[in-house]
């Protein structure tokens, strides 16, 4: 069983973080965010062995890449946050107890809550421009509105999955707060 799946203790009240449609959001996401590693990783060996068996690369492959990469980032950041697998400095945790730990957990997902709905809406703006004026990659002519679009969704699911774990902390309190 992979930490995503696994129960929160007996006698441990569950949140909302481990309700049903965000566990099913959660693997639906991850399966994606794998499928677009493992686009990555093929288009990389593809290209590679063209460029050394045949001396010509793979047209488009840095595009591909690229592409491949906001995909795979944004889609990860539903999964990592749920897992709550983000980078946490806790250099001063022991100095400011259990109730600055508590207060600064909650003041943090908010402020970046506020942060990554900013930004969807600004990729939401860039997606509809960019498909309003066709914008697309150089090489290949693929369209970039899909993946503006999908840096929102991974935006506005990173700030929402922030927002339920500030509630499951408010509603578990300082006490119970880790």
């Amino acid at each position: 069983m992979s930490a995503v799946d696994e129960q929160p203790p007996a006698g441990h009240r569950a949140g909302w973080c481990e309700a049903p449609p965000v566990r099913w959001l959660d693997r639906l996401v991850t399966a994606l965010s794998v499928s677009a590693l493992a686009a990555i990783l093929i288009t990389l060996v593809v290209s590679v062995s063209a460029r050394y068996l045949f001396a010509s690369p793979l047209i488009g492959s840095n595009e591909l890449l690229q592409l491949a990469l906001v995909a795979l980032v944004a889609l990860a950041l539903l999964p990592t946050s749920r897992a709550d697998m983000h980078i946490r400095v806790d250099v001063l945790d022991e100095r400011i107890g259990r109730v600055g730990r508590y207060a600064g957990d909650l003041f943090t997902r908010v402020v970046c809550a506020f942060i990554l709905f900013c930004l969807a809406y600004r990729a939401a703006l860039q997606a509809r421009d960019s498909a309003e004026f066709g914008d697309a990659t150089n090489m290949l002519a693929v369209p970039l509105w899909p993946f503006y679009a999908l840096l929102m969704f991974g935006s506005l699911s990173y700030a929402l999955m922030l927002l339920i774990q500030g509630v499951d902390i408010l509603r578990r309190g300082a006490r119970e707060h880790d």
